[in-house]
């Protein structure tokens, strides 16, 4: 199995197969409009903009789960990314990434790619020991901005945290599309 087996549900509410990403290098991330980490986008966008063309895909998948910090619908979700951000890679539908109603593709990917979360993520770690315990040794996603690489074949290469950014992700992206 890899995350070409999946289908997830787009922004309008239609089923997309995720058998297109094929051939191609693709960072997946679970994303928030009222976050901290929501300047991200514009970083996340800059890589697909300058990695596209090498076969990079960002998929952005809306959640709910951390602090109520995307509230909106999958239409206001749009709306806000496309104006604040000028987004232009796929913002799907809003899913659970952790829970009994975690999608398919997140339990999937938290399971190929547990994480190293502790106390070198900072503050990040602190907060996330102080509002939710029950996270810190676990494979659940920590927080908005969780970000999964995957490799051409479809496979799970790598999990960052929500403190990793964009740029930093590059680097790694690099050694992937060339």
């Amino acid at each position: 199995m890899t995350v070409h087996d999946f289908s997830v549900k787009a922004a309008d509410g239609s089923a997309k197969s995720l058998r297109d990403l094929a051939g191609k290098v693709a960072l997946i991330v679970n994303v928030a409009s009222k976050c901290g980490f929501t300047p991200q986008y514009q970083g996340l966008e800059a890589l697909y903009q300058q990695s596209r063309d090498r076969g990079l895909e960002v998929l952005g998948f809306p959640c709910n789960q951390f602090g109520a910090q995307e509230p909106g619908t999958d239409a206001e979700i749009q709306e806000f990314c496309s104006l604040n951000y000028g987004v232009s890679f796929p913002v799907y539908g809003k899913i659970d990434v952790n829970g009994p109603d975690a999608d398919p593709l997140y339990v999937y990917l938290r399971k190929e790619a547990p994480g190293e979360f502790g106390p070198e993520q900072g503050p990040m770690y602190e907060h996330i020991k102080a509002m939710r315990p029950e996270a810190i040794g676990s494979d659940e996603v920590k927080w908005n901005f969780t970000k999964f690489l995957v490799g051409r074949d479809g496979s799970v290469i790598r999990r960052y945290e929500s403190t990793a950014t964009p740029e930093q992700i590059g680097t790694d992206l690099a050694e992937l599309l060339d």
